[in-house]
């Protein structure tokens, strides 16, 4: 168990910049491939694991209090649950996994700079009507297991949308893996937070885009976030010997799937039915030079901020696969489907972004995510924001990505401000709401 905190009194909490920045480099380090430079911690992953393990040390080394929920979701506090009146939470934070050789930034920055704010709340022995708690979701990325936002969506209830035994893209269980992480898959309803007990969500990540950087802001205050359908699909036809099987006989699962990835393309190009749609993950059985693939499993990945459109570029994309089903001789299924909706953010917690940002003279606009964030499945429980600081480059899920150093800590600055204007508010029966 964690020690009491020893406080530091000072006027107000602050941001202690080095440490941050210790931190970020540190935390850089795990995954990271020493040839390209990228980061691979994908979700419930060895890698993750050590990631995880090394935010509850440098949590625990301050005095804070961590706890793991059976979604695998690692909680930071300033004392245990238990040990003062229950108040409820301003919760901050992100997540801990990435994408294979993505960036350091990308989910591990707003985790820190969460940690961040609640230390800083515990150095200065500040009380508030509201608890600062900083939070590391579990799986937001599904790159290894295709459940993305597994542990926000767990947290807000969505049981009933997640696999009774979760599986990975090679078909191996969650359960494991999620035992080894401090979860319990037989238990996920203890994980879930009843509205009451939030206040406020607050999310700090990096664009991941170009506009903050080309308009010259520092912080961006983001007024929506994206949808997100993705979709995993099995195309099975027939192996065969490549250079013996007839053309006009073969089930040629890859070319089917070369089809499919056009068909989802064009969705965003032609079709206009969506902001976005990509094919980024392909898994070819046998995978050999000289065979016929007889089994292939992709991911559909379609967002945009209207639920309608979303909806209609889904439908349409069904009925084009199941003409290329007959066409081609496979058949093709949906073995996985995860959605998030796009949502609007609380309009209250965006003027107290813009009123932090004044203070601190750092310039700022409004913009909407294009991707999507632990933030909008909160939104199901409490009143969510987030904050943007700027990618060079406008890149992210590569191994360059990168934000200035000043700039990461101006965001902690921000989230710092707006998290104490947040739990100083109507904090005591009921949720923010607006």
């Amino acid at each position: 168990m964690s020690q009491p905190v020893a406080h530091r009194r000072t006027a107000q909490p602050a941001i202690d910049a080095e440490r941050l920045l210790r931190r970020v480099e540190e935390l850089g380090r795990i995954g990271r491939d020493p040839v390209t430079g990228g980061i691979t911690r994908e979700g419930f992953s060895h890698a993750d694991r050590e990631a995880r393990t090394y935010v509850m040390q440098e949590s625990r080394a301050a005095g804070l209090a961590t706890s793991v929920d059976a979604a695998g979701n690692l909680m930071i506090r300033t004392r245990p649950p238990g040990t003062a009146p229950a108040r409820p939470a301003v919760l901050m934070g992100s997540h801990l996994d990435t994408v294979v050789n993505g960036g350091r930034l990308d989910g591990a920055y707003g985790v820190l700079a969460a940690l961040e704010v609640v230390q800083a709340c515990a150095e200065s022995g500040i009380e508030t009507a509201c608890e600062p708690v900083a939070a590391a979701f579990s799986n937001e990325e599904g790159a290894l297991f295709p459940q993305p936002f597994f542990g926000s969506s767990v947290l807000a209830g969505r049981l009933d949308g997640l696999p009774r035994e979760p599986l990975d893209h090679d078909g191996h269980p969650l359960r494991g893996p999620l035992a080894l992480a401090g979860g319990d898959l037989d238990a996920l309803g203890s994980a879930v937070w009843p509205a009451e007990a939030l206040a406020a969500y607050l999310e700090l990540h990096v664009e991941q885009g170009p506009v903050l950087e080309r308009a010259r802001n520092r912080i961006g205050v983001v007024d929506g976030i994206t949808g997100r359908t993705v979709l995993t699909l099995e195309i099975s036809g027939s192996a065969g010997h490549c250079g013996t099987a007839p053309m006009p006989h073969r089930r040629d699962a890859l070319a089917a799937a070369a089809r499919a990835t056009l068909a989802v393309e064009r969705l965003a190009t032609t079709l206009e039915l969506c902001r976005v749609a990509t094919v980024g993950r392909l898994d070819i059985h046998p995978n050999s030079p000289n065979t016929i693939a007889d089994t292939v499993r992709l991911t559909a990945d379609l967002r945009d901020t209207d639920a309608a459109r979303m909806h209609r570029a889904e439908t349409v994309l069904a009925r084009e696969l199941q003409d290329l089903a007959r066409q081609t001789g496979t058949r093709i299924e949906t073995l996985a489907r995860t959605h998030s909706a796009p949502v609007a953010t609380s309009a209250r917690l965006r003027a107290l972004i813009e009123e932090s940002c004044r203070e601190t003279g750092a310039p700022y606009q409004s913009l909407p995510s294009g991707a999507g964030h632990d933030a909008q499945v909160v939104a199901d429980l409490t009143p969510t924001a987030m904050i943007f600081v700027p990618s060079v480059g406008g890149v992210s899920h590569v191994p360059h990505e990168d934000t200035h150093p000043a700039d990461l800590v101006l965001g902690a600055e921000i989230l710092l401000r707006t998290a104490l204007k947040t739990a100083a508010g109507p904090c005591s029966t009921a949720p923010l709401r607006g």
